[in-house]
């Protein structure tokens, strides 16, 4: 009796907000068992349509459509520029009903953050699960002299910045691979931006550039260019399947270790049911035979860790992007 006498003393307002908490609990749960609806899922890439970043995502989404089941449909949104900014902003600021999805790259995701103010918070995006972990390594001309990270470490003390070397842009694998390469090595070299390992790749083939960092994935064959490649350095923890006989930094007593990692990520907020209906359907398309065939260069650097392992792993390597950060010009 007390408990009713109790229900029925408090206020009409608290009543009222009580009984729409309780009506938005009862209908959430047909709404997640429902989900994905017939409604389009955005992909947001926050590159062009054809390059690297945007040609895994397409070429994933069918089978996660498949896994996913129900009425999944996929629509890809390229929102290029500002090292993927745009679209990292674009899913940190939507709505988290499990319709928004984004493809993310890190290390920019998380470093650049830390040197400049940016309109997304990477605390809004959280992470569903990494497809990818891709070694960089440092290219040169076949002809060049330089063999080893040694050679160049050497070259660039005996006269700084003597040396230019290409990436994707700033705080990109490459280009934090370069910043670390400087501090550990103590070092200063030219460091030149472009927007894409084409454009960085026709400048080494030309001349323009002494070296190149870019991924396993973006030149899985150097040796077979227009005018032939060498790799001297894999910026990994271990040497990659590509280049058994290459070296790693660390081999060459260089702690420099910088993989580029693509996965997906959505806004801060989607049900955990969702989350995880994501993550098992892209475990799934990534033991799928069909779309290991299909996945081209990306296929020996797949490597899946689901969300929560893949934030802990982004946690580890804070210290070493914040220093890399400070060691930065600010904007």
């Amino acid at each position: 009796m007390r408990t009713t006498l109790s229900r029925l003393s408090m206020p009409a307002p608290r009543r009222l907000r009580a009984a729409a908490a309780l009506l938005l609990a009862l209908s959430a749960a047909p709404a997640l068992a429902e989900w994905p609806e017939d409604h389009p899922i955005q992909v947001y890439v926050g590159f062009a349509a054809g390059g690297g970043t945007d040609i895994m995502a397409r070429t994933m989404m069918p089978f996660i459509q498949k896994y996913l089941g129900g009425k999944a449909n996929f629509v890809i949104v390229n929102r290029p520029g500002a090292a993927s900014e745009i679209s990292n902003t674009s899913v940190a600021r939507a709505n988290p009903d499990g319709y928004t999805l984004g493809v993310v790259n890190l290390p920019a995701m998380a470093f650049v953050p830390l040197y400049k103010k940016t309109q997304y918070d990477p605390r809004k995006l959280q992470l569903v699960a990494r497809v990818l972990s891709d070694p960089t390594i440092l290219v040169t001309r076949q002809d060049s002299r330089y063999n080893t990270l040694g050679d160049v470490v050497a070259a660039l003390k005996a006269k700084p910045g003597s040396l230019s070397i290409g990436h994707n842009g700033v705080g990109t694998n490459g280009h934090l691979a370069l910043l670390q390469l400087q501090n550990v090595a103590g070092v200063k070299l030219n460091d030149i931006p472009y927007n894409g390992t084409a454009q960085s790749k026709t400048a080494l083939l030309g001349g323009y550039i002494d070296f190149a960092a870019v991924t396993t994935g973006e030149m899985p064959d150097p040796g077979k260019e227009a005018v032939p490649l060498k790799v001297i350095a894999q910026m990994s923890d271990a040497r990659s399947h590509s280049f058994p006989d290459v070296p790693t930094a660390r081999e060459q007593g260089f702690d420099d270790v910088m993989p580029a990692e693509r996965g997906f990520a959505v806004p801060a907020g989607v049900p955990a049911a969702i989350v995880a209906k994501l993550d098992a359907a892209i475990k799934a398309t990534l033991a799928d035979p069909e779309y290991l065939r299909k996945a081209g260069n990306d296929a020996p650097v797949l490597d899946y860790l689901g969300g929560a392992e893949w934030t802990s792993l982004i946690d580890s390597r804070e210290a070493t992007l914040r220093r890399l950060a400070e060691s930065m010009p600010k904007e």
